[in-house]
């Protein structure tokens, strides 16, 4: 799984030993149903203008847990021949300690390469900002070995918050069938450090695929699609399996993910709009006090024009 830095006490023991420490980027497990925090080719993949919510609580029976909302818009604009986005994130890890927040700006442009098959090209801009609740944190300095945490720290407050810019870039390539993608997040490496001295932010990489087949007649609504996702940031890498299986208005799916967890997933998806719940089933080492991972989605699409006929839609899971 893609690990993130566990804000309790327990990391402060790295707090007094060093200035440089690592974090990796929040994940949700619903991969498709946030399409943006994905990969920002898929922006305006729609057509439709489409506003996606998200939320996640990682790990809810460890104390400190990791809490991640999330919010979208995103459609297609004609004048510039591609899509425009903005996604919205807040990160809250070990009961508030860490909060991260990013606010980013998405354009992708699409190229129609022949009858069947379109690319699309998609580039991310971010702001963000990371602070941490000195007031949160204890040190070795305060306790009494009779009474606990009694005094007050001589430990040094150093920053509070560190805001910066990042970049991304994603790719996209799909016909009726099936789809391809990858995406290059953070491609500077901006520095996050809250300590004084440097802390760059790792690249992520992600590559997806999967197609969406359907089973019995022409015109069947019932569809099965598999799929594949691969994550890697720094020394932590994560390979998904996963399989949906879609019946009208009902959807299920399940993932396997890098002998840690397995990902059951349900939905329902009328017309206008969808709803999703996912839980984490942890099969490592964690299984009895992580309580699993709970992750809601929600999505609301609009009406708009009829399309022109170069525009082809994404034929992607939902969830």
């Amino acid at each position: 799984m893609i690990k993130r830095i566990i804000v309790t006490s327990t990391i402060l023991v790295f707090l007094g030993f060093s200035e440089k420490i690592f974090a990796q980027d929040p994940e949700f497990t619903q991969f498709y149903s946030n399409p943006l925090y994905l990969n920002p080719a898929l922006a305006g993949t729609a057509r439709c203008p489409r506003v996606c919510l998200n939320y996640r609580n990682q790990w809810p029976g460890i104390s400190g847990t990791y809490v991640t909302y999330s919010a979208s818009y995103d459609q297609h604009i004609y004048a510039i021949g591609g899509g425009l986005g903005l996604l919205i994130t807040n990160d809250k890890a070990g009961q508030g300690t860490l909060t991260t927040t990013n606010v980013s700006g998405i354009y992708s442009y699409q190229l129609p390469l022949t009858r069947e098959f379109s690319m699309k090209f998609g580039v991310q801009a971010t702001y963000f900002q990371k602070s941490i609740d000195w007031s949160k944190l204890t040190f070795g300095d305060m306790i009494d070995e009779r009474r606990g945490f009694v005094y007050n720290t001589n430990e040094e407050q150093k920053l509070s918050s560190k805001s910066n810019v990042d970049f991304s870039a994603g790719i996209l390539g799909y016909s009726s069938r099936y789809f391809f993608g990858f995406a290059a997040h953070h491609l500077t490496q901006p520095d996050e450090g809250l300590l004084g001295g440097p802390s760059k932010l790792p690249m992520k990489l992600t590559g997806h695929a999967g197609a969406t087949l359907p089973i019995g007649d022409k015109g069947s609504a019932t569809f099965i699609s598999p799929n594949v996702l691969f994550q890697k940031q720094q020394n932590f890498q994560q390979l998904n399996l996963g399989l949906y299986f879609t019946k009208g208005s009902m959807v299920a799916g399940l993932w396997y993910r890098n002998q840690d967890s397995f990902i059951a997933v349900v939905g329902f998806q009328q017309h206008f709009f969808k709803v999703g719940y996912s839980y984490d089933v942890t099969v490592s080492k964690l299984t009895n006090a992580t309580a699993g991972s709970h992750e809601i989605s929600f999505s609301l699409q609009f009406e708009c024009k009829k399309p022109k006929k170069k525009f082809r839609l994404v034929s992607c899971p939902s969830f």
